[in-house]
């Protein structure tokens, strides 16, 4: 190499510079272009003027280099012009600066209003860039709430007056409005609990109806979860009276409660042969399968003779109880409160011996502060069957496709979303996420459960 040491030298140097400034040039290239969209909105901007400000010295001097290297695109030029790796390694710097800023403006956003931790940076960022106009968040109001499709807006758009499912059932705040302002988190807890306030709202009024008007005329005027809810809620207490009955020597107080049933049937039926909307269809379809199983489980305890209220035959059976402090869902020694999470008009499964035997295992485990993990063959309805137990106990149900490429941190997040915001969560394929992150999953799990079975407010995570 004597001869030539020195161009030799001069080449490698420039081969390495030229790799150097290839691989941070597309490190920079890929951040920036993600965040370019992000600070181009205004919202954003006046959210968060120190990322913003470093945002726009680093996009000044990409913009410049850019000027600079388009005078001659080829890499050998490219490379001599002066300072362009320290100027990418600065930019490096600044964009890590602004990325950290983000992360802790959108976990603040997440913390005041925690259904946004099932939403990824992306979604979330999308929401908070629209708060000059709220009817733009309109179309990311399913991933936060799945019953609510939109929301009714009144007047220059600056009050809503009710919820509207994804299939177009109203349901009003009842008088209530929430004014939308600047802050789309806070609007946002408020519609979440005039959602609860509504919902606890139709169901008892339609209690009160159910019991003086003809059943089938009554399904038509009232919301699809008030029908479900009410009609349990009734079977409930109209089994406890019969076996009550049947206790006190009334022998077939059961079976006469059972012909009551298949008449409330076939009136349900005869509606539907009839002229309905489409929306009174989705109404009717959940309450026929939840009628049918009410009367094949009554059918089969007067079958086997039971006259006790006790008897385990009924205690097995999920029943819905009205009380001072609202809907009490119970089966067997399991005792929730109903949740009131506005689901719409989501059809319900066919509840089948399996699904029952499901329910009884799930509910115990929630007594006992735990989760439950169904197994089976795919495509049997385990992810069906816990979306459906969460429809029917009315609880915010997430469901998470666990993949390869999960790890610990987004994990955290969906933890934290769940302890936070309440709701369910079911995971999906939980077995492909990798060993050594399924280790740190069970210390999350084990710390949100400890905190749960302890019922201490607010607990250390991670």
């Amino acid at each position: 190499i004597k001869p030539f040491a020195a161009r030799a030298k001069a080449w490698f140097e420039k081969l390495t510079l030229m790799q150097d400034v290839l691989d941070i040039w597309l490190k920079v290239q890929g951040v920036w272009q993600y965040l370019e969209p992000i600070f181009g909105s205004e919202d954003i901007m006046r959210q968060m003027p120190k990322e913003g400000a470093l945002f726009k010295r680093q996009d000044g001097m990409w913009r410049e280099n850019m000027v600079k290297v388009n005078e001659d695109v080829t890499v050998l030029k490219v490379v001599e012009i002066p300072n362009l790796l320290e100027s990418y390694k600065e930019q490096h710097e600044l964009l890590e600066q602004v990325q950290k800023g983000l992360n802790d403006y959108l976990e603040v956003k997440r913390l005041f209003f925690p259904r946004f931790f099932f939403l990824s940076n992306d979604e979330l960022l999308e929401i908070l860039s629209e708060t000059k106009d709220p009817t733009r968040v309109q179309p990311h109001l399913g991933k936060c709430f799945e019953g609510i499709g939109k929301l009714q807006f009144e007047g220059d758009a600056n009050t809503i007056t009710a919820m509207i499912s994804p299939e177009g059932e109203v349901v009003s705040f009842g008088g209530q409005v929430v004014q939308p302002s600047s802050m789309v988190e806070q609007w946002l807890v408020d519609v979440e609990k005039n959602m609860y306030r509504s919902m606890a709202r139709v169901i008892d009024e339609g209690l009160e109806k159910y019991k003086s008007m003809d059943r089938p005329t009554w399904c038509l005027q009232e919301a699809g979860q008030t029908v479900i809810t009410v009609t349990q809620m009734c079977w409930t207490a109209d089994v406890d009276a019969a076996l009550q009955k049947a206790a006190g020597g009334e022998k077939d107080a059961l079976g006469k409660y059972h012909e009551q049933l298949v008449s409330d049937l076939n009136g349900i039926v005869e509606k539907v042969r009839g002229k309905l909307s489409k929306i009174e269809r989705k109404v009717m379809g959940p309450l026929i399968v939840m009628d049918v199983h009410s009367r094949d489980v009554i059918g089969d305890m007067v079958k086997k003779n039971v006259a006790e209220p006790t008897a385990f035959d009924w205690l097995a059976q999920m029943r819905f109880y009205s009380g001072e402090g609202g809907v009490r869902v119970k089966m067997i020694s399991t005792d929730l409160p109903y949740g009131y999470e506005y689901i719409g008009l989501q059809g319900r499964l066919v509840v089948t011996p399996l699904t029952d035997r499901c329910y009884r295992t799930l509910m115990g485990a929630l007594q006992l502060d735990l989760g439950g993990a169904p197994e089976g063959p795919a495509g049997t309805g385990k992810t069906e069957t816990v979306k459906d137990l969460g429809k029917a106990t009315a609880r915010q149900t997430v469901v998470m496709n666990c993949s390869d490429g999960l790890d610990y941190l987004a994990m955290a997040k969906f933890f934290k979303g769940l302890a936070a915001a309440g709701a369910w969560a079911c995971f999906d394929e939980f077995n492909r996420i990798g060993l050594e992150v399924l280790s740190v999953i069970a210390q999350q799990i084990l710390a949100i459960q400890r905190a749960v079975a302890a019922g201490v407010k607010r607990f250390i995570f991670e």
